[in-house]
């Protein structure tokens, strides 16, 4: 099998590292997310994996935040016979096989250019209604192609923390105004993990800049959204599966005023 070569940097090159994980976590003994789709992207990628430094504690963190959004977006869509799943910097995620919507099910992925020609050599196009877009989430042009004719639910990973507080708030905005209803799911970090941001290897390693952090969920609700859900990164249930090398630590950060609030995934309501 020839392998794709991939020469990315920066923020684009951290989504090799969530790949891996992804990837990592389905080969363990005890897999959270068992994303075999990300399993066979890896296989067919040609980089230097050790250069994303994940472990075995890294790569059940990365499992447990997209299991949670999955979770979250399969409640949407169970609610919803016919809605619009909208996935912003989809990079190489692997969301739309894991989920495997249905045919009544519309789902849009969007990244940049270069990240959409990578993602279609390397990932199978998916069946049913699906389109996937080339644009950066912060221009104004590409949410027109999306139809506003169903509940839609956005889905951002791994995004926010890379845009300026501006960035996020025209994009939340953009979204609101746009559909009729549904909900916004994402992950971000607070101030304190911006600030050890270089404690984290892909971050460092690739380059790349992490810009906006939240600590007051609710402050959001000013942009026209209702806060639903606030769960800590360090307060996931799956975390009582991670290898006690990186589990215990973990429980030690939960208890720290200021540490505990690295990092959460929301869901919010418009």
């Amino acid at each position: 099998m020839e392998r794709e070569r991939i020469t990315l940097t920066g923020a684009p090159e951290t989504m090799l590292a969530t790949l891996y994980g992804r990837a990592l976590d389905t080969r363990s003994r005890e897999p959270i997310l068992n994303d075999t789709a990300a399993v066979d992207a890896v296989r067919r990628i040609d980089y230097d994996f050790r250069r994303t430094g994940m472990t075995a504690s890294s790569a059940a963190g990365v499992a447990m935040r997209a299991k949670q959004l999955d979770d979250w977006t399969r409640e949407f869509l169970r609610a919803h016979d016919h809605a619009t799943v909208l996935h912003l910097a989809c990079g190489l995620d692997t969301r739309v096989f894991r989920l495997d919507p249905g045919p009544h099910t519309r789902w849009v992925d969007v990244d940049l250019p270069q990240v959409v020609t990578l993602r279609e050599r390397l990932l199978p196009v998916p069946t049913g209604d699906y389109r996937l877009i080339a644009a950066s989430v912060t221009d104004d042009g590409w949410l027109a192609e999306v139809p506003d004719d169903r509940p839609t639910v956005v889905v951002a990973e791994g995004l926010t923390m890379y845009l300026r507080e501006h960035e996020v708030k025209a994009l939340v905005t953009r979204v609101v105004d746009r559909f009729p209803s549904g909900e916004l799911l994402f992950d971000v970090y607070g101030s304190f993990g911006i600030r050890v941001q270089k404690l984290v290897p892909a971050v460092r390693r690739s380059g790349a800049t992490l810009h906006w952090g939240l600590d007051d969920p609710r402050s959001l609700e000013e942009w026209g959204v209702t806060l639903v859900e606030d769960v800590r990164s360090l307060e996931l249930p799956e975390i009582a599966r991670m290898p006690a090398s990186g589990r215990v630590p973990l429980r030690i950060m939960a208890k720290l005023p200021g540490v505990k609030d690295v990092g959460r995934i929301l869901k919010y309501r418009f």
